[in-house]
């Protein structure tokens, strides 16, 4: 590799972890034990939502709060956030002759090709291909434009509110009493009898998830918005802005889940109509979970970097050790499928059809990520995943630096 002369800066490569802003890498740390909750349900019960449809005791309450907090509200977290990095990233790349874009285009490609091979290997629900292509879509379209243009984004979040709006009126205006409970779409995949056959399963299932969930393009551009405005890097300056959107956000996903929640739980009794309105609402506002919890981890950020009294260790290795998950996304997303097809396929394990089971099975899966994510950051290593990722990104072999111990 040439040496690059004195008198020009070389193009800034990934950034390393003591550079980097706090709220970000906790939300996706965090978020990641939702995105575990939610994939273990699915693969249990080899469906959509992943829920018992006939609980008893507390199976009720686990199904009540799956339903309000977590399905269809973690994965908006991630599209705010891959939106905000975006804009980072290309930030970072603003001295390349193409401004970065290569970096991006070659970075969004690979995402694709993750994508490709973690549904066909391993669970159909992928995200990975379609931040790929959202990612491509974003570089050549959004990140050239001013602010004038991404306000637009404001304004088609205001359309989609009406519409949430309308959808909750139905549901309240067309709410018929009847014997109906909430059932999962089959998934055939999870349900295949072999491990070939779920691999031709997840082949024709993928595309048509990823065309379905392509949309969330709205979600990727709102953080595009807030990335352009550095709201996360200084969530402190920020915080009358993050508090409205953390209440409106998590006040609107919360209320819309309700409905949906009730059922889930056995504690309200309708028409299968009244049940597909009431899941069209829960899905619409989902969405606005994703800018709610992004919101409350910004002010969690704040709060964390106040100078006060000093906190205790186990705090502080805490909050690293979740940040920590945050930069190891990506390993870990891919290592939590592994971890379900072992568990809950029926030629391997076969220990689905349990609410138990499944809630267990992600809060041990998180809970192992977040030792494991921290102790690769105490010695300066990154997960093999974020290796190969940022390999072919930048075509150079980048390591990150021992993190400095950071007083929060």
């Amino acid at each position: 590799m040439t040496q690059t002369p004195p008198a020009t800066a070389a193009p800034p490569g990934p950034r390393h972890s003591p550079q980097r802003a706090l709220a970000p890498d906790l939300a996706r740390g965090a978020m990641l034990l939702f995105i575990a909750l939610a994939n273990a349900g699915n693969c249990a019960f080899a469906g959509q939502p992943g829920i018992d449809s006939t609980p008893h005791g507390a199976e009720r309450v686990v199904d009540f709060l799956m339903i309000t907090l977590v399905n269809s509200r973690a994965y908006p977290v991630f599209a705010v956030m891959f939106g905000y990095s975006l804009v980072q990233l290309a930030r970072r790349r603003a001295t390349d002759p193409d401004g970065g874009r290569g970096v991006l285009l070659r970075r969004n490609a690979c995402l694709i090709g993750f994508g490709f091979v973690h549904a066909t290997l391993l669970y159909f629900g992928d995200f990975l291909g379609a931040y790929g292509i959202v990612g491509i879509v974003a570089t050549l379209v959004l990140l050239p434009r001013g602010d004038r243009f991404h306000r637009l984004v404001l304004w088609l979040w205001g359309l989609q509110t009406l519409e949430a709006a309308a959808v909750a009126v139905a549901v309240v205006l067309r709410w018929r009493r009847g014997p109906a409970t909430l059932t999962n779409a089959a998934d055939p995949s999870l349900a295949a009898s072999s491990y070939g056959r779920s691999v031709l399963d997840r082949l024709a299932e993928w595309p048509v998830h990823t065309a379905t969930v392509i949309p969330f393009i709205v979600i990727v551009w709102l953080g595009i918005w807030a990335a352009r405005r550095r709201i996360l890097e200084d969530p402190a300056a920020h915080r009358p802005l993050l508090r409205r959107v953390a209440c409106a956000g998590l006040g609107v996903a919360i209320v819309g889940a309700l409905p949906y929640a009730f059922v889930s739980a056995g504690i309200a009794h309708v028409d299968a109509g009244t049940v597909h309105r009431m899941s069209w609402l829960h899905a619409v506002t989902g969405e606005y979970a994703g800018p709610g919890y992004v919101a409350l981890f910004g002010l969690a950020a704040a709060r964390l970097a106040r100078p006060r009294h000093p906190r205790s260790d186990r705090a502080v290795r805490c909050v690293d050790a979740v940040a920590a998950l945050g930069r190891q996304s990506l390993t870990s997303y891919l290592a939590q499928s592994v971890v379900w097809l072992a568990l809950f396929s029926r030629w391997a394990l076969d220990l689905g059809g349990s609410t138990y089971v499944a809630t267990l099975a992600g809060l041990l899966v998180w809970t192992g990520s977040v030792g494991w994510a921290w102790a690769m950051d105490r010695r300066g290593r990154r997960g093999p995943a974020e290796t190969v990722l940022r390999r072919i990104a930048y075509g150079v072999r980048a390591r990150p630096a021992r993190p400095a111990h950071r007083a929060v």
